[in-house]
Protein backbone atom coordinates (compact mmCIF):
# COMPACT_ATOMS: atom_id res chain seq x y z
CA UNK A 1 0.00 0.00 0.00
CA UNK A 2 3.03 2.66 0.99
CA UNK A 3 5.05 1.19 -2.21
CA UNK A 4 1.60 2.39 -4.51
CA UNK A 5 1.32 5.96 -3.13
CA UNK A 6 4.91 6.09 -3.40
CA UNK A 7 4.91 5.42 -6.84
CA UNK A 8 2.19 7.01 -7.02
CA UNK A 9 3.35 10.41 -6.03
CA UNK A 10 6.61 9.91 -7.55
CA UNK A 11 4.74 9.89 -11.09
CA UNK A 12 2.42 12.93 -10.35
CA UNK A 13 5.91 14.90 -9.38
CA UNK A 14 7.35 13.67 -12.75
CA UNK A 15 4.08 14.98 -14.30
CA UNK A 16 4.49 18.37 -12.72
CA UNK A 17 7.95 18.68 -13.85
CA UNK A 18 7.00 17.53 -17.07
CA UNK A 19 4.04 20.51 -17.04
CA UNK A 20 6.26 23.22 -16.37
CA UNK A 21 9.06 22.06 -18.75
CA UNK A 22 6.48 22.49 -21.33
CA UNK A 23 5.42 25.74 -20.17
CA UNK A 24 8.97 27.18 -19.97
CA UNK A 25 11.30 25.31 -22.19
CA UNK A 26 14.57 27.39 -21.52
CA UNK A 27 14.87 26.20 -17.99
CA UNK A 28 17.12 23.16 -19.39
CA UNK A 29 19.53 25.19 -20.71
CA UNK A 30 19.12 27.35 -17.89
CA UNK A 31 20.20 24.64 -16.04
CA UNK A 32 23.02 23.31 -17.59
CA UNK A 33 23.95 27.11 -17.50
CA UNK A 34 23.80 27.06 -13.49
CA UNK A 35 25.78 23.58 -13.54
CA UNK A 36 28.81 25.01 -15.26
CA UNK A 37 28.75 28.27 -13.25
CA UNK A 38 28.72 26.20 -9.47
CA UNK A 39 30.85 23.79 -11.35
CA UNK A 40 33.28 26.20 -12.13
CA UNK A 41 33.10 28.52 -8.64
CA UNK A 42 33.33 24.99 -6.23
CA UNK A 43 37.01 24.39 -8.44
CA UNK A 44 37.85 28.06 -8.12
CA UNK A 45 40.61 27.01 -5.34
CA UNK A 46 42.69 25.03 -8.25
CA UNK A 47 42.51 28.11 -10.70
CA UNK A 48 43.30 30.92 -8.11
CA UNK A 49 46.52 28.58 -6.94
CA UNK A 50 47.67 27.82 -10.47
CA UNK A 51 47.57 31.56 -11.34
CA UNK A 52 49.62 32.02 -8.18
CA UNK A 53 51.91 29.59 -9.44
CA UNK A 54 52.17 30.06 -13.23
CA UNK A 55 51.58 33.76 -13.00
CA UNK A 56 51.87 34.42 -17.08
CA UNK A 57 50.40 37.25 -18.58
CA UNK A 58 47.01 37.66 -18.73
CA UNK A 59 45.80 34.49 -16.04
CA UNK A 60 44.64 36.75 -13.35
CA UNK A 61 42.41 38.96 -15.68
CA UNK A 62 40.64 35.53 -17.49
CA UNK A 63 39.91 33.60 -14.74
CA UNK A 64 37.79 36.99 -13.16
CA UNK A 65 36.37 37.17 -16.22
CA UNK A 66 35.13 33.87 -16.42
CA UNK A 67 33.22 34.27 -12.65
CA UNK A 68 31.96 37.72 -14.35
CA UNK A 69 30.80 36.39 -17.90
CA UNK A 70 29.08 33.43 -16.14
CA UNK A 71 26.98 35.92 -13.39
CA UNK A 72 26.34 38.12 -16.04
CA UNK A 73 25.14 35.25 -18.85
CA UNK A 74 22.71 33.70 -16.18
CA UNK A 75 21.18 37.42 -15.30
CA UNK A 76 20.78 37.83 -19.44
CA UNK A 77 19.14 34.29 -19.86
CA UNK A 78 16.75 35.46 -17.64
CA UNK A 79 16.37 38.41 -18.85
CA UNK A 80 16.24 36.97 -22.51
CA UNK A 81 13.17 34.65 -21.64
CA UNK A 82 10.60 37.73 -20.10
CA UNK A 83 7.35 35.59 -18.42
CA UNK A 84 4.51 35.55 -20.78
CA UNK A 85 6.26 38.10 -23.46
CA UNK A 86 8.32 37.24 -26.59
CA UNK A 87 12.25 36.95 -26.32
CA UNK A 88 14.51 39.74 -25.30
CA UNK A 89 16.63 39.51 -28.41
CA UNK A 90 19.37 41.86 -27.75
CA UNK A 91 19.80 40.26 -24.04
CA UNK A 92 19.63 36.67 -25.91
CA UNK A 93 22.50 37.73 -28.07
CA UNK A 94 24.52 39.72 -25.43
CA UNK A 95 24.18 36.29 -23.49
CA UNK A 96 25.83 34.59 -26.76
CA UNK A 97 28.55 36.74 -26.68
CA UNK A 98 29.48 36.36 -22.92
CA UNK A 99 29.41 32.36 -23.44
CA UNK A 100 31.52 32.54 -26.20
CA UNK A 101 33.84 35.32 -24.07
CA UNK A 102 33.91 32.56 -21.70
CA UNK A 103 34.50 29.94 -23.92
CA UNK A 104 37.57 32.18 -25.46
CA UNK A 105 38.81 32.82 -21.45
CA UNK A 106 38.57 29.09 -20.49
CA UNK A 107 40.83 28.35 -23.30
CA UNK A 108 43.49 30.94 -23.24
CA UNK A 109 43.84 29.99 -19.91
CA UNK A 110 44.41 26.70 -20.96
CA UNK A 111 46.80 27.68 -23.21
CA UNK A 112 48.98 29.46 -20.51
CA UNK A 113 48.60 26.12 -18.09
CA UNK A 114 50.10 23.96 -21.37
CA UNK A 115 52.57 27.06 -22.07
CA UNK A 116 54.08 26.89 -18.57
CA UNK A 117 54.25 23.29 -18.09
CA UNK A 118 55.85 22.84 -22.13
CA UNK A 119 58.29 25.60 -21.90
CA UNK A 120 61.97 25.18 -22.58
CA UNK A 121 63.37 26.68 -19.49
CA UNK A 122 61.79 26.22 -15.82
CA UNK A 123 58.98 24.36 -17.01
CA UNK A 124 56.66 23.64 -14.20
CA UNK A 125 56.96 20.11 -13.36
CA UNK A 126 53.48 18.40 -11.82
CA UNK A 127 53.83 16.42 -8.75
CA UNK A 128 52.00 15.74 -5.67
CA UNK A 129 52.77 19.47 -4.47
CA UNK A 130 51.49 21.13 -8.13
CA UNK A 131 49.05 18.66 -8.72
CA UNK A 132 46.47 21.30 -8.82
CA UNK A 133 47.40 22.41 -11.51
CA UNK A 134 46.46 19.43 -13.72
CA UNK A 135 42.89 19.55 -11.62
CA UNK A 136 42.28 23.28 -13.20
CA UNK A 137 43.60 22.33 -16.74
CA UNK A 138 40.61 19.65 -16.17
CA UNK A 139 37.99 22.00 -14.81
CA UNK A 140 38.69 24.50 -17.84
CA UNK A 141 38.05 21.50 -20.09
CA UNK A 142 34.71 20.29 -18.73
CA UNK A 143 33.80 23.67 -17.75
CA UNK A 144 34.18 24.99 -21.58
CA UNK A 145 31.89 21.86 -22.41
CA UNK A 146 29.28 22.53 -20.15
CA UNK A 147 28.91 25.63 -21.58
CA UNK A 148 29.15 24.82 -25.08
CA UNK A 149 26.31 22.31 -24.45
CA UNK A 150 24.31 25.41 -22.35
CA UNK A 151 24.71 27.22 -25.47
CA UNK A 152 23.92 24.85 -27.61
CA UNK A 153 20.49 23.69 -25.82
CA UNK A 154 19.76 27.44 -25.89
CA UNK A 155 19.85 27.59 -29.03
CA UNK A 156 17.41 24.77 -29.39
CA UNK A 157 14.46 26.08 -27.07
CA UNK A 158 12.19 26.50 -30.23
CA UNK A 159 12.70 22.72 -31.04
CA UNK A 160 12.15 21.78 -27.34
CA UNK A 161 9.60 23.49 -27.35
CA UNK A 162 7.85 21.52 -30.16
CA UNK A 163 9.18 17.87 -29.04
CA UNK A 164 8.11 18.81 -24.77
CA UNK A 165 4.37 19.70 -26.57
CA UNK A 166 4.31 16.10 -27.66
CA UNK A 167 4.68 15.07 -24.49
CA UNK A 168 1.20 13.76 -23.13
CA UNK A 169 0.85 15.11 -19.35
CA UNK A 170 -2.96 15.38 -19.04
CA UNK A 171 -4.01 13.21 -15.91
CA UNK A 172 -6.32 10.00 -16.53
CA UNK A 173 -9.86 11.01 -15.33
CA UNK A 174 -11.78 7.88 -14.56
CA UNK A 175 -15.01 7.82 -16.39
CA UNK A 176 -18.30 7.59 -14.33
CA UNK A 177 -20.23 5.45 -16.77
CA UNK A 178 -22.95 5.16 -14.07
CA UNK A 179 -24.45 9.10 -14.63
CA UNK A 180 -27.43 8.50 -15.36
CA UNK A 181 -28.38 6.62 -12.16
CA UNK A 182 -26.98 9.76 -9.99
CA UNK A 183 -30.46 10.87 -8.18
CA UNK A 184 -30.61 13.97 -6.38
CA UNK A 185 -32.68 13.98 -3.06
CA UNK A 186 -34.59 16.55 -1.41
Amino acid sequence: MAKIKFVSRLREGFRKIMVSLKRKPQTIPMLVLAAAFVYYSLNLTHISDTTAKIQLPGMGLTGFCTMLFSMLSFVCFINAYPRRKKTNMPMLILMFLMLFGLIFCDTYYAARITQAITRADHPIVIDANTLYIEKAHRVLMVHRLIVACGAVLTMLVPVLRRMLKKVNTSLAVEENADMGAITLSE
